[in-house]
């Protein structure tokens, strides 16, 4: 949820009874900051900040989190074994993003507190096994709980993650779809629009899949990546930005889950979750 997950959209979350998150993709520490020092003013209630091992500035991040004593921190895309047990040693809960069993296994070992198992449903980076077979899969090894993502955007999702094994589940699709994301409204309405077949994976030939709407962007960058790899690679910098500050749909990448195609209209973020909570205590 990089651009999408911003300080106000995870106030929001975690006001409304979740655990709100921001995305701070690629982010300089100078900036995530800001972004910290607003979702203070926000909220008084737990709240997490996602760190990608891809992000070039990602040791000055780790530091920041530690100095501005966020209480969770979600690591992602990648093996993130080297930045637990500083992060638990300053009191910080972490928890770790995986879409396979031999880094949850790895993870777990570093010491981490949870592990987050993403499905290919999902949007953005994505790994090749679905939710179903991957939630039962690591509960079946892990001892450290489980949570789902990927494919999850109501109650029923989430009933059946639990029954899976998963002690929670994690949501980003579902709340790009609501009024206080900041999202360009392209952006949402194509959420809303979309069907289940609506999305496409890119950056395959790069080892770094991700899950995408069908846009003219898109489905270019799917022909490039066959017969000219480094100009779809260089088009795809700041793709998400594009489509998130303007809705630009010729060169921005609107990173969304196959559960687009279950969110047929733009709700309030405690709308979401008040649904989901309703459907679970009824069944």
């Amino acid at each position: 949820m990089a651009w999408v997950g911003t300080a106000k959209l995870a106030a929001c979350v975690s006001n409304a009874g979740g655990l709100g998150t921001i995305g701070s993709g690629n982010m300089e520490a100078s900036i995530l900051k800001k972004q910290i020092e607003t979702i203070k003013q926000l909220t008084d209630k737990p709240y997490a900040v996602n760190v990608i091992m891809l992000n070039p500035h990602i040791d000055e991040v780790i530091d920041l989190l530690i100095e501005e004593k966020v209480p969770v921190v979600v690591l992602g895309a990648g093996n993130s074994s080297k930045y637990i047990t500083k992060l638990k040693q300053n009191g910080i809960t972490t928890l770790a993003v995986v879409s396979s069993e031999n880094l949850a296994l790895r993870l777990e070992n570093a010491g981490v507190d949870a592990i987050i198992g993403e499905g290919m449903e999902s949007g953005g980076h994505i790994g090749d096994v679905t939710t179903m077979v991957l939630i039962p899969k690591l509960k079946s090894l892990l001892k450290v709980p489980v949570i789902a993502a990927g494919g999850i955007a109501e109650g029923r999702g989430a009933l059946a993650a639990f029954a899976l094994g998963a002690e929670a589940i994690q949501m980003g699709t579902r709340f790009i779809a609501t009024y206080e994301c900041e999202a360009h409204e392209n952006y949402k309405r194509k959420i809303i629009e979309a069907g289940i077949r609506d999305t496409i994976v890119t950056g395959l030939k790069f080892g770094n899949p991700a899950r995408i709407i069908k846009t003219p962007f898109g489905k270019k960058i799917a022909k490039l990546e066959s017969s000219s790899p480094q100009e779809a690679e260089e088009a795809l910098v700041g793709s998400l930005k594009k489509a998130f500050l303007y809705g630009d749909e010729e060169s921005g990448s609107f990173m969304a889950g196959q559960s687009a195609g279950l969110i047929n209209e733009i709700k309030s973020v405690k709308e979401v979750i008040d649904e989901i909570v309703f459907y679970l205590e009824q069944h």
